[in-house]
């Protein structure tokens, strides 16, 4: 049997780890709570706002609802600038959040043509997968090179070609670089065709490409203004004999230097 004050002990210990664990339960429960309700600033109306008013910051407040029902399509308070001179679609209430959908946005006036430069054109192609658009990761104003991928007439081998080096893109889809994002609703920003700023005889070689093989993109870093004087291409023969791939390995083993930084690791290109 326990003596002294072992049971008190005992039962001071199981007295506080059952606080212990309640506690931990209480404040567990809570945070499920709570969870979705912490209060995030949205921009809203101020007063009544008519179909067709331009927004100026006398019309605009700032108000927190909870945040769960905070989505990208709710205009925050750091982006009231966007929409500050824009006029809404639909009218609003008095305290309602504004959303980016309510806006018309720049492309209803834009013009591509003035986009494009003096002797140049705008062509545009469409996507056909991720290569066309590197994933995606396209976007106006990008520096790219064009390659193509083709059958050989004369002797009926697959080859793959650079066709044109450094060209700029100056819309994906319906959006150019002067298109104010933010009130682009987020449907819309997929493209399915890609716009590039070239020259006459460039958009007959693209063209003609487009309906002899298959295009693909390659992203450039857009201060990189380097391109081939001589222009080799890929082959099922250069392909299995790897005889390119050392010769260009050796190229890009020049070109950039490694850098291990802790777990990542960077290419830099070497002065």
């Amino acid at each position: 049997m326990l003596k002294g004050k072992t049971p008190l002990l005992i039962a001071v210990v199981l007295g506080l780890l059952a606080g212990a664990a309640a506690y931990t339960a209480i404040k567990s429960k809570e945070r499920e709570v709570k969870a979705g309700w912490v209060p995030i600033p949205v921009l809203v109306a101020s007063k009544d706002l008519p179909e067709g008013t331009a927004l100026s910051w006398e019309l605009v407040s700032q108000r927190p609802i909870p945040e769960q029902f905070v989505t990208t399509s709710v205009v925050r308070p750091e982006s009231a600038s966007y929409v500050i001179g824009q006029k809404i679609l639909v009218p609003v209430q008095a305290g309602d959040p504004l959303l980016w959908s309510q806006f018309e946005t720049s492309r209803a006036t834009e013009r591509l043509s003035s986009l494009v430069l003096q002797k140049g054109r705008a062509l545009t192609l469409e996507v056909s997968g991720a290569r066309m658009s590197v994933g995606g990761w396209v976007r106006p104003n990008d520096h790219v090179d064009v390659l193509g991928s083709f059958r050989d007439p004369a002797s009926g081998e697959s080859i793959s070609v650079t066709l044109m080096q450094n060209v700029v893109v100056i819309a994906t889809g319906r959006i150019t670089g002067t298109t104010n994002i933010n009130l682009v609703p987020e449907s819309d920003r997929q493209y399915s065709t890609i716009t590039f700023l070239v020259l006459p005889e460039e958009a007959e070689i693209l063209s003609l490409a487009a309906e002899l093989g298959a295009l693909t993109l390659t992203l450039r870093n857009p201060e990189d203004l380097d391109q081939a004087s001589e222009r080799g291409h890929t082959s099922i023969n250069t392909l299995l004999t790897g005889v390119r791939s050392r010769i260009l390995g050796d190229v890009r083993g020049r070109a950039f230097m490694t850098l291990v930084k802790g777990n990542q690791v960077t290419r830099e290109p070497i002065p």
